[in-house]
């Protein structure tokens, strides 16, 4: 038992894989668009660099570990791993959409059409869904009206919702590496180049990285047990709802 709650072993150790992938992932990212693209600016061409770098920051990264929150804090009180797990998952939104924002932008100034491809699609989609899970899970689970009933119902979409939306982040990131080198080396693409082979590895970093987490998220036994307390409160809904004692007898 650690802290009150049943040991959890390899969750560590995967936990710190999981942030070594991320942490690649970012920096493969920073020496793809350092290296090979001219770095990063909020100013003319370059600004389109900005969409990448925020994507794999926020969409695929900080929503992550807004994932883990459950699994890393098993034995903090649940109100503050539901705050930390709002929060992180806030910070990936609003770096998202200062990512799409660099696009459109981007976009405009050079006249290329927004949103016409499949991963401008799957953009989309993912961002607007990504707020959407962010909104619900505001009002469930931390706006203090919500019914329980309706937390109850909402809860095992809500926990697909925030896998699903990882994997679909990564597949999206997956489509812009790909179109982005279309775009800027479709001739020496299949030669090989080094540009290619880094993006390339910054792919398999990202999909490295949502499969990692997606194993931590789905196993049983990780699973953030109720703390006492958390029980306690528990049996005292149930008494008050079902009209149970707190010792079974009605």
């Amino acid at each position: 038992m650690e802290g009150g709650a049943p040991r959890a072993p390899g969750l560590r150790a995967y936990v710190a894989l999981s942030q070594l992938l991320g942490l690649a992932a970012l920096a493969a990212t920073g020496a793809w668009l350092g290296r090979y693209r001219g770095g990063v600016a909020w100013a003319g061409a370059l600004r389109l660099n900005a969409h990448p770098l925020c994507m794999v920051l926020g969409a695929v990264f900080l929503q992550g570990d807004a994932l883990l929150v459950y699994r890393v804090f098993r034995t903090e009180a649940k109100r503050s791993a539901k705050l930390l797990h709002a929060l992180l998952h806030g910070s990936a939104l609003l770096v998202a959409v200062v990512g799409l924002a660099a696009v459109v932008e981007a976009h405009g100034e050079q006249g290329i059409a927004h949103a016409y491809s499949l991963h401008g699609w799957c953009g989309a989609a993912a961002l607007a869904l990504y707020a959407l899970q962010w909104l619900l899970g505001f009002g469930f689970f931390l706006f203090p009206g919500a019914a329980a009933a309706l937390r109850g119902r909402y809860k095992p979409l809500h926990v697909f919702g925030g896998v699903a939306l990882l994997g679909l982040s990564v597949a999206t990131c997956l489509l812009g590496i790909t179109e982005m080198l279309l775009f800027n080396i479709r001739d020496s693409y299949s030669q090989f180049v080094p540009e290619g082979v880094l993006a390339n590895t910054l792919g398999l970093l990202l999909v490295t990285f949502g499969l990692v987490v997606g194993y931590i998220v789905t196993r049983e036994d990780w699973k953030r047990p109720p703390l006492p307390e958390e029980l306690a409160l528990s049996m005292d809904f149930k008494t008050l709802t079902e009209g149970e004692s707190p010792g079974g007898s009605q």
